[in-house]
């Protein structure tokens, strides 16, 4: 049936495709319905800094609509100024979902409340409230000036989206564990995921404050860990080991601007708000006790290997494709 949650759904899909690189900002999706009905944008917030998903929605339909020019401006402020003065009533009668309530303060970028309110759209779908006292209060202030809010559609889904962000919110610690496997969950011999998923692992390495691997991979494997297929700052590193006996030739340790300790405990941790850990089975049963999510890429491929035999429950947050890969965020129960 194609109902508000069938929208909010779409929502959902977009975001998480940006889960972790919005860093510290959350993660957040958008949609918009014209006023017969028909999807004029699907959009997301993708970094921190950046247009919120209400705002690159607006600005994808724009461009649906005719409009050649917002495309050149390059800060969320001037878009905003923008559109206010060039929507035209393009969006009057229009309907937008978003899976957290419109902030209602100034921040980096404007309102998107005060942008939805002066476009003239006749309802807003919200997925869950943003208990921020800073940037909430955007359903009320729609609200208040007359347009149908509805609010709570899919929200357990859009909470589970918001998950890492309310961690950062608590100024605590959110972390996550990605491992690759085969269809035949093997996770030894070398390269398993497609070129577009090591980049994706890339652009969430240069967000993350910290990457762990083990000693045993770094001896074996001799990585680099950076973020060449995006680009940013490489993260620090903390190699888990009983043992400090590297050889500091090894590619890691050659990144300029970031610190790599050796330790065996997890203490460090403490000092890091956004981790990610990287390795096989041996690290994650090692470091099961502490992590929050699980992101899964699955190839295609079959192989030799070692597989997984860890026995432990998870539940699926959200699955989509990178090229050949499947990629899955789990959440640990």
């Amino acid at each position: 049936m194609v109902d508000d949650s069938f929208y909010m759904n779409l929502c959902l899909k977009e975001a998480w495709k940006y889960q972790g690189q919005t860093y510290p900002n959350p993660a957040v999706g958008s949609l918009i319905l014209d006023k017969n009905g028909k999807i004029a944008a699907i959009e997301a917030h993708q970094t921190a800094g950046g247009c919120h998903a209400e705002l690159n929605a607006i600005e994808k339909a724009l461009i649906a609509y005719g409009d050649t020019k917002i495309a050149q401006i390059n800060t969320p402020v001037k878009k905003h100024q923008y559109i206010l003065k060039n929507h035209k009533n393009l969006f009057l009668g229009s309907t937008i979902y978003v899976t957290l309530e419109p902030c209602n303060h100034d921040g980096q970028t404007p309102p998107c409340s005060t942008l939805i309110k002066e476009l003239g759209f006749k309802k807003v779908i919200i997925g869950t409230l943003d208990l921020n006292k800073e940037a909430g209060g955007g359903a009320k202030e729609l609200e208040l000036k007359g347009i149908k809010v509805i609010k709570g559609i899919l929200k357990k889904e859009c909470e589970a989206l918001l998950e890492p962000f309310k961690k950062w919110q608590e100024k605590s610690t959110f972390i996550f564990f990605k491992l690759a496997i085969t269809q035949n969950g093997v996770f030894t011999g070398g390269i398993i995921s497609s070129q577009e998923s090591r980049t994706l692992v890339h652009k969430l390495r240069s967000k993350i404050d910290l990457l762990i691997i083990g000693g045993n991979t770094v001896r074996v494997d001799r990585p680099t860990l950076d973020c060449r297929l995006s680009g940013g700052k490489a993260p620090d590193i903390l190699i888990y080991s009983k043992h400090d006996d590297f050889d500091e030739t090894i590619p890691l340790f050659q990144v300029k601007g970031r610190k790599v300790f050796i330790e065996n405990t997890l203490e460090r941790l403490k000092e890091y708000r956004f981790i990610m850990i990287e390795g096989g089975e041996g690290m994650l049963k090692a470091t099961l006790p502490i992590l929050e999510h699980i992101l899964l890429f699955t190839s295609e491929q079959f192989k030799k290997g070692d597989t997984l035999q860890l026995d432990f429950e998870l539940e699926s947050l959200n699955a989509d494709k990178i090229n050949s890969d499947t990629i899955e965020w789990f959440r640990k129960i």
